[in-house]
């Protein structure tokens, strides 16, 4: 019986499996995007951010038109590189405003102009939101990618985010976002699946046949080509970011440089930086805080 047999017999929905890629920032998560995106029938576009607003909207009785604005008004509208008049169309002739339609009508048009039948998405901030997504698509599998905390606030300083925050208020803060994604996948059987960072930069295929086999996808080996054509899907990321909801602009080349690394294929300098780069006392503060959940999932804790 085949995947789709399958699911129909199930009474689950018809749609192919689509994988949302979230996970705390600054972990890994626009390296998997790259890889998933080289797959040749996959395409997964730059993060949204739009969608639990539009499924709210579309709970509030929105129309179409209401829940088409949520996704022309995003900041990074521009990032996708679609033509708003093509994508109202195609809102319009949906039937209703079911939230699903209307999200399913903006992927596969991305995915349309890529000529690719299957869609995805990767915004880190939807490990917190993955319940409401989850109910609103059918289709959606969430691919939780975890990174060493202490590397997280490594790479969070490197690249200015929360450079003036206490040690211990980033661990807090990834210790909380990870439990939160984990007590939300209790309800998401079979639709939620963790992969580390270091096992992903280590050995990526075996990590990307996981989530192919999630998204009953068959495993392709351009998928390991990723940089090849890093920097030209980047390209799409270089406008200029304008303020928004509190959230400070950022011009194209910040936003072309927090991500320079993954045109490289993956490196094993990449893991484990806090050894030479925490300073002792940074280390037993991450430690004090998220020390318990840094050992269940495996990383190295000198000072337990």
């Amino acid at each position: 019986m085949s995947p789709l047999a399958r699911r129909r017999a199930a009474g689950r929905t018809t749609e192919a499996p689509a994988p949302f890629v979230v996970g705390v920032g600054r972990s890994g998560t626009t390296l998997l995007r790259l890889m998933l995106d080289a797959h040749p029938r996959l395409a997964i576009p730059a993060e949204t951010h739009f969608v639990p607003a539009l499924i709210e909207r579309a709970k509030a009785g929105g129309e179409p038109d209401a829940l088409l604005g949520e996704i022309l008004s995003a900041r990074n509208w521009g990032d996708f590189g679609l033509d708003p008049e093509t994508l109202r169309a195609r809102i319009a002739t949906l039937d209703g405003a079911d939230p699903a339609s209307v999200l399913r009508g903006f992927y596969r048009l991305y995915a349309d102009a890529r000529s690719k039948p299957r869609w995805g998405d990767k915004t880190p901030g939807y490990v917190k939101r993955m319940r409401i997504i989850g109910e609103a698509l059918g289709e959606a599998r969430f691919v939780h990618l975890i990174r060493d905390g202490r590397d997280v606030a490594l790479s969070r300083r490197g690249r200015g985010m929360g450079a003036e925050k206490p040690i211990a208020d980033v661990a807090d803060r990834w210790r909380r976002r990870i439990e939160a994604a984990r007590r939300s996948a209790r309800r998401l059987r079979g639709r939620y699946l963790e992969l580390r960072y270091e096992d992903l930069v280590a050995d990526p295929e075996p990590v990307l046949r996981r989530v192919c086999e999630l998204v009953e996808l068959d495993y392709d080996p351009a998928m390991l080509r990723y940089h090849e054509r890093a920097e030209q899907r980047l390209r799409e990321m270089s406008g200029d970011l304008p303020a928004a909801g509190g959230r400070r602009g950022r011009s194209g080349e910040e936003r072309m440089a927090a991500h320079a690394l993954t045109s490289r294929p993956p490196a094993g300098d990449r893991v484990g930086g806090w050894r030479e780069r925490m300073s002792a006392t940074e280390r037993a503060e991450f430690e004090a805080v998220a020390g318990g959940l840094l050992a269940e999932l495996g990383y190295d804790v000198p000072s337990s």
